[in-house]
C-alpha cells in the first residue's frame, strides 16, 4: 500500500518533478517506509511514490519501477492478490523477475499484454504507468474502487494523486467548493455523481476506469470493467451455489493473508467479518481486534469475543471514547479530504491507530458484503415484482436515499437501471456497490487506515467474489425471510461460526453524531463549531441549527423529529471542520 502522485505537462522539457515530490510528501502517512521519484524531462512527465512495505520488503521492489528494455515506468498503490499465478504465467512466456513482490508483476503484465492486463488483475490498486514508446501516461483504478485516484486537469497539463490534499502542494492551487458536489453532500452525505468531488475542478477516476494521457491532455477515458448481471439461465441448486461461494471465499481469504509483516482482522462479531475471520483462522494463527464505545448502548465486543473464542483466535479489545473523538475532530477533517458525512471515520481511524500501536501493519475487514449480498432493508420484499412494483420500489429507494435530489439522482440511477435490464433490485444493488460503497464506506476505510500507515484488505470486494455476487439472482440473496441468505447458508454448511453468529441480524456501531445528543461535552463542542461557523448561515440553516442545539426551544417551525436535524447538524459540523483545512487555509 502506498501513495502516488505525478504530472504530465502540456509542454515538453518542463520540469514538474519538484511538485510531484512535494505532493507525495503530503501523503507520507500512506508510505513512511520509502520514497522514490522519476522524471522524463523531454516529455514533461514526473512520478513520485511513498511506500508502505508489505510484500517483498527488499529494495528490489522500490518504486517508481522501470523496465530497462522498454523504458516503461510504474508507480503503483495497492496489492495484487493473484500476483503469484500471473508471475508463473509471465515466466512461462519468458519474463525474468528481479524481485519477489507484486509490483514487478504489474509492470511485466503491462509489457506483455498492454492495458488489457487490467482484466487479469484481482486486487486493489491505483496505478500510473509511463510508456515512452507511445509517449502515453496510463492511469487506472481497480474494479471495485478500493484504491482512490484523483486528478486535476489544468491548462499546463494534468496532475494526479492518491489523495486530494496532495494538490495543496501546487503553488497556484486554489480550493473552492463545487456547488453541485456541495448540494449532493448536504442532501445525501457524499457526492454521488461520476467523477465529481466536493472541490471544484478536482475529479476522480471511477472504479473500473482507466485513462490515457498524451501531451498533458486526456486522450482516452474508458471503462475497462463492467459488473455482470444476474444469469437468468443459471439453474444450479443451492448446494452448487454454496460450494461455488465457499471455494471463492477460501481462495480469496487465503490470498489476502499473504504479507511479510504482522497481520490482524477487525472483528465486529457480525456475520460479515466473522465469516472472513473463521476462514482466515483455518489458514493459521490469527489476531482479531474488536472495538467498544463508552456512553453507548451498542458494544460489539461481547459478540466478537464469542466468535473469537469459537474460532480460536488471539483477541484484542479496544475502547473508543467520546472525548477521544472530540480531540480527533480537527485532524480527522484533514484526513478525510474528499468529504463525506460518516464520522464513523474518526472512530475507525482510532481503531487503526490501536492496530498500529500493536505493531499490526495489515488488517482484513468485512466491508462490501451488505451491498453485494443483499444485506440492507431495501433488498427485502418479494423476489419478483411486476413493472408497477418495480417502479414503486425505485421511487421508494430514491425518496429514502436522495430526498430533494431525486432529479439529479434519477439520471444517475437510470444508467444502472438500463445496465440491469430494467431489474430495479439489481439496479439498486449496482448503485449501492458501485457508487455508495466506493464513494463512502470504502473511502472511509482507505483514508482512516492509511492515515495510520496501516493497509486494510476487504476480501468481499475482491473482484472474484464481487462478480459472483453480482451474477447471483435475488432469490438466492433473500430467501426464507433471511437477508444475505447465500452467505449465511455457506457459514452454516461450513461450520464456520456459532449458530447465533450465523443468524445474527445486522447492527451498527454508534454514530459519532449520536453523541451530539447523549454526551454534553461533545454536544457543546458541536454547537460551538456549527453555530459559530459560517456554513449554517450560508446554507440558510442558521435557524434550523439553533433549533436543534436548543432542543426545540426556539420559535423555528420544524415539523419533523429533531433527529432529522441532528443528521443535518452532523453534515454542517463536518463541513465546517473540513473547510478550515481545505477552503480557508
Amino acid at each position: 500500500m502506498c501513495g502516488i502522485a505525478g504530472w504530465m505537462t502540456a509542454h515538453a522539457h518542463a520540469r514538474p518533478l519538484s511538485q510531484a515530490v512535494a505532493m507525495a510528501d503530503l501523503m507520507r502517512h500512506r508510505g513512511p517506509d520509502d520514497s522514490g521519484s522519476f522524471e522524463d524531462t523531454s516529455h514533461g512527465v514526473a512520478f513520485a511514490h511513498r511506500r508502505l512495505s508489505i510484500i517483498d520488503l527488499a529494495p528490489t521492489s522500490h518504486q517508481p519501477m522501470m523496465d530497462a528494455a522498454t523504458g516503461i515506468v510504474l508507480a503503483y498503490n495497492g496489492e495484487l492478490y493473484n500476483f503469484r499465478e500471473l508471475r508463473r504465467e509471465l515466466q512461462a512466456r519468458g519474463h525474468r523477475f528481479a524481485s519477489s513482490g507484486d509490483t514487478e508483476v504489474v509492470l511485466r503484465a503491462f509489457i506483455e499484454w498492454g492495458a488489457a492486463c487490467l482484466e487479469r488483475f484481482c486486487g486493489m490498486f491505483a496505478l500510473a504507468l509511463w510508456d515512452p514508446r507511445t509517449r502515453t501516461v496510463h492511469l487506472a483504478r481497480d474494479a471495485t474502487g478500493m484504491k482512490p485516484l484523483y486528478y486535476l486537469a489544468r491548462p499546463d497539463g494534468l496532475v494526479f494523486a492518491s489523495e486530494v490534499k496532495a494538490f495543496r502542494a501546487l503553488p497556484d492551487f486554489r480550493a473552492e467548493a463545487d456547488r453541485a458536489g456541495l448540494a449532493q453532500y448536504m442532501e445525501f452525505g457524499y457526492v454521488f455523481e461520476t467523477g465529481r468531488t466536493i472541490l471544484d475542478g478536482v475529479a476522480k477516476l471511477e472504479p473500473g476506469q482507466r485513462m490515457e494521457l498524451r501531451e498533458g491532455r486526456i486522450a482516452a477515458h474508458v471503462r475497462w470493467f463492467t459488473p455482470p448481471a444476474p444469469d437468468a439461465a443459471d439453474t444450479r441448486d443451492e448446494a452448487e451455489r454454496i460450494e461455488e461461494l465457499a471455494q471463492a471465499m477460501r481462495r480469496v481469504v487465503g490470498e489476502h493473508l499473504v504479507a511479510d509483516v504482522p497481520l490482524g482482522l477487525l472483528l465486529s462479531g457480525g456475520l460479515d467479518s466473522s465469516v472472513v475471520a473463521a476462514l482466515a483462522r483455518r489458514e493459521g494463527p490469527l489476531l482479531t481486534i474488536s472495538m467498544g464505545f463508552d456512553r453507548s448502548g451498542i458494544d460489539e465486543r461481547p459478540n466478537a469475543r464469542e466468535v473469537a473464542g469459537f474460532i480460536g483466535s488471539r483477541h484484542l479489545e479496544v475502547l473508543v471514547t467520546a472525548d477521544e473523538v472530540r480531540r480527533e475532530a480537527m485532524q480527522g477533517a484533514w484526513v478525510f479530504d474528499d468529504l463525506f458525512a460518516d464520522w464513523g471515520t474518526v472512530t475507525t481511524r482510532l481503531l487503526y491507530r490501536r492496530c498500529r500501536e500493536q505493531g499490526i501493519k495489515v488488517v482484513l475487514v468485512g466491508e462490501g458484503a451488505d451491498e453485494l449480498f443483499g444485506g440492507y432493508d431495501i433488498f427485502r420484499g418479494p423476489a419478483r415484482l411486476g413493472p408497477w412494483g418495480q417502479f414503486r420500489l425505485y421511487q421508494k429507494y430514491a425518496g429514502r436515499r436522495h430526498g430533494s435530489l431525486f432529479g439529479a439522482f434519477r439520471g444517475v440511477f437510470a444508467e444502472y437501471l438500463a445496465a440491469a435490464g430494467g431489474d430495479a433490485f439489481h439496479a439498486i444493488r449496482l448503485f449501492e456497490s458501485c457508487r455508495q460503497l466506493p464513494n463512502q464506506y470504502v473511502m472511509k476505510v482507505d483514508k482512516a487506515s492509511m492515515a495510520e500507515s496501516v493497509e486494510a484488505r476487504a476480501p468481499y470486494l475482491d473482484r472474484r467474489v464481487a462478480e459472483l455476487a453480482w451474477r447471483t439472482p435475488l432469490e438466492w440473496l433473500l430467501r426464507g425471510g433471511e437477508n444475505k441468505y447465500l452467505l449465511r447458508a455457506m457459514a452454516r454448511r461450513e461450520g464456520l461460526l456459532p449458530a447465533a453468529a450465523s443468524a445474527r441480524p445486522k447492527f451498527g456501531a454508534p454514530l459519532a453524531a449520536e453523541w451530539m445528543d447523549s454526551d454534553p461535552g461533545f454536544r457543546a463542542f458541536a454547537r460551538e463549531q456549527v453555530l459559530g461557523g459560517g456554513w449554517s448561515r450560508r446554507l440558510g440553516l442558521g435557524g434550523a441549527m439553533a433549533h436543534y442545539f436548543d432542543k426545540g426551544r426556539t420559535g423555528y417551525a420544524f415539523p419533523h423529529p429533531l433527529s432529522i436535524l441532528r443528521n443535518v447538524a452532523w453534515r454542517v459540523l463536518l463541513l465546517e471542520l473540513w473547510s478550515r483545512h481545505y477552503l480557508e487555509a
